[in-house]
């Protein structure tokens, strides 16, 4: 039988800082739908990203892949991961908040558990997994507040988009082993390549985003972060995740998204801590301890 993928410590270190990078997200979307429309918010994420990692690519020398099937696979991370996930939760983040956003997208590890359970031989589920899962998730909707689930009836196309968005990222983390044989800055460049050229057209005849007004200072600062950091940089940890500790953990980081969000407040805009927060965080990180299974392991040796 395949041996599991295990999260060691550097993985552990890849997912908080995956969380970090990604948590931004959603703040530098909300700042960005002020002024453009959704899919030019997109496609300006996914250019500035895939300019980025080019520029990695050169300074590098990185060998990019040049046969046709590491492409097609490329081609097919990038609407998983890129073009389906980004377009649905900035056009669902229209409707509902970046809270409630970011509760649905903690679904994500929900949906990989049970596809990879399905669809691998490697990444079985396990007691510890699942119960981890939906404790997290409860620790996503206690960190959030309770009260944050009350926008679902009054916004059922939003949720329902975003919650999309999370089946797609499951789909993107399981297809995302086929690129384990490419360098992360590779396959990183590759993925974020092909979605920028799959969303252009898109962007160009639904928006006419030439017709639009130049936006703020402010606007840019954000495309300028969501491109470059939550784009460039994530997707070079993603892949490095992906290589190290497989498919479905890499999607572990949507839970710890919510609480990176809040400490990065806490640290940069010194804004206050509830108890109901501090809350989902203990829980979410009892979560994470159950999936890992290193602490239960020692405490059963003892």
């Amino acid at each position: 039988m395949t041996a599991q993928p295990v999260l060691d410590t550097t993985a552990w270190g890849l997912l908080l800082a995956l969380s970090l990078v990604w948590g931004g997200s959603f703040f530098f979307a909300e700042v960005a739908l002020a002024a453009l429309p959704p899919f030019t918010i997109v496609l300006a994420r996914l250019a500035i990203g895939a300019a980025g990692l080019w520029l990695i690519i050169a300074v590098t020398r990185t060998s990019m892949p040049a046969d046709r099937t590491a492409w097609r696979d490329l081609a097919v991370m990038g609407i998983l991961n890129n073009a389906i996930p980004f377009g649905l939760i900035v056009w669902g983040q229209v409707w509902i908040t970046g809270g409630l956003a970011s509760v649905l997208n903690a679904t994500t590890p929900v949906f990989s558990v049970v596809a990879a359970h399905l669809l691998t031989d490697d990444e079985k589920m396990t007691p510890n997994r699942l119960a981890g899962v939906v404790l997290g998730l409860l620790g996503v909707v206690v960190l959030m507040g309770p009260s944050v689930l009350g926008e679902l009836g009054g916004h059922t196309l939003g949720s329902v988009a975003v919650l999309g968005a999370a089946v797609s990222y499951a789909a993107a983390g399981l297809w995302g082993r086929r690129l384990r044989h490419l360098p992360p800055v590779a396959a990183a460049t590759g993925q974020v390549t092909c979605s920028t050229l799959i969303v252009l057209p898109l962007a160009l005849l639904l928006e006419q985003p030439w017709r639009l007004e130049a936006p703020p200072l402010a606007v840019w600062g954000s495309l300028a972060g969501v491109g470059l950091l939550s784009t460039s940089l994530a997707y070079l940890i993603f892949f490095a995740i992906v290589r190290r500790a497989g498919g479905s953990n890499v999607m572990l980081v949507t839970l710890m998204i919510p609480p990176s969000a809040i400490l990065l407040g806490v640290a940069i805009l010194d804004e206050p801590v509830s108890v109901e927060q501090f809350g989902g965080m203990a829980l979410i990180a009892t979560a994470l301890l159950t999936i890992d299974g290193r602490l239960l392991r020692r405490r059963r040796a003892a």
